[in-house]
């Protein structure tokens, strides 16, 4: 996808848009906390487009991430919210009968969502589960995650399915960022030596989850993640913004491969309403965007003028580094750029 458009009409991100997903963790809040602009941005944007939410996070029920996102101040219901448990148990229901005992490894988020797709839970592979279905949670520890590998060993895809709600390595909390789900389904994964059937972000069963919800034609996504939040949205054909307020910043979005690049890059949300700036490009490949322009000459990536707006500055950098078609450890790139 591109991150600019070309055209000279300054049109916003919401243009033509019946359905923004925004993610959690990074876009909303952090920790316990809204981020900045995040609640007054989206209360904004719900009243003339539908909003839903769209997290990888399995350890808290739809009912209780609404009830958070209330508690924010966002107008928000249950049913808004679409959580990679709902998406893997849909993935479940396509590999194993209803009625099926299912060992479960993670928290009542994923416990209640596998009770209302119709399968008992169990926490013991002595119980011969059908499946083995995992999700993050604190609580998750040894234990849980040997009862995974001993009901998986020796087991097939076809004979005992995993399925695992996301494979996030990292998950942003208060106190900073620490080990998500992927960690967690990495170690059963080194004592099995197979790997699960993923439902949420990049995999796109979570977004075809949300956008046939809220029959969507033209979704736009906004997450803090290239390699779970855009990536899962470009597999799944739809427009995506990158904002600045959670895990990858600059130098990640610099060295961005072509299957991860956003269609907008945004400081914070309240860039969703504002017009998205045009890319000017010369006829010796220099980039501008409105007053800040940036060249590649030979290796080296120069920035010819920082303009007013940091934003701009790293938007142009990116459309350049981009548009060359060399991978980021070809060049020579200014730390002005990703500091």
């Amino acid at each position: 996808m591109a991150l600019f458009r070309r055209s000279t009409e300054m049109r916003t991100p919401l243009d033509g848009v019946d359905l923004v997903l925004a993610d959690l963790d990074g876009v909303v809040y952090k920790g316990p906390d809204a981020i900045p602009h995040a609640i007054d941005s989206l209360n904004g944007v719900a009243a003339t487009v539908r909003v839903g939410y769209i997290t990888n996070n399995a350890s808290r029920t739809d009912a209780a991430v609404a009830g958070h996102l209330s508690d924010l101040g966002l107008r928000v219901q249950p049913s808004d919210v679409v959580t990679s448990p709902q998406a893997a148990v849909r993935l479940l229901g396509q590999h194993v009968p209803a009625g099926s005992a299912v060992l479960v490894v993670g928290g009542d988020g994923l416990v209640d969502e596998v009770q209302k797709g119709g399968f008992t839970v169990t926490r013991s592979a002595e119980d011969d589960p059908a499946a083995v279905i995992q999700g993050f949670a604190p609580e998750v520890g040894w234990e849980q995650l040997a009862e995974a590998a001993f009901a998986l060993q020796g087991r097939t895809d076809t004979e005992r399915p995993w399925i695992a709600t996301n494979t996030d390595w990292t998950i942003p909390v208060k106190r900073g960022i620490a080990p998500g789900n992927g960690t967690l389904v990495s170690a059963v994964h080194t004592a099995v030596g197979r790997l699960p059937i993923v439902a949420g972000k990049p995999e796109r069963a979570i977004f075809d989850e949300a956008v046939a919800r809220f029959g969507a034609h033209k979704p736009l996504f906004i997450g803090d993640r290239l390699d779970t939040d855009v990536l899962g949205a470009n597999r799944a054909g739809i427009d995506s913004v990158l904002v600045l307020t959670g895990i990858d910043r600059a130098k990640q979005l610099l060295a961005a491969d072509a299957d991860s690049r956003p269609t907008y890059v945004l400081e914070d949300l309240r860039g969703l309403n504002e017009p998205y700036p045009e890319v000017r490009t010369a006829r010796n490949g220099a980039v501008t965007i409105r007053d800040a322009t940036v060249a590649i000459e030979g290796n080296d990536v120069r920035i010819l003028s920082e303009g007013s707006n940091e934003v701009d500055l790293l938007r142009a950098a990116c459309a350049a580094i981009w548009g060359s078609g060399r991978p980021i450890y070809a060049l020579e790139v200014p730390e002005r750029l990703y500091s």
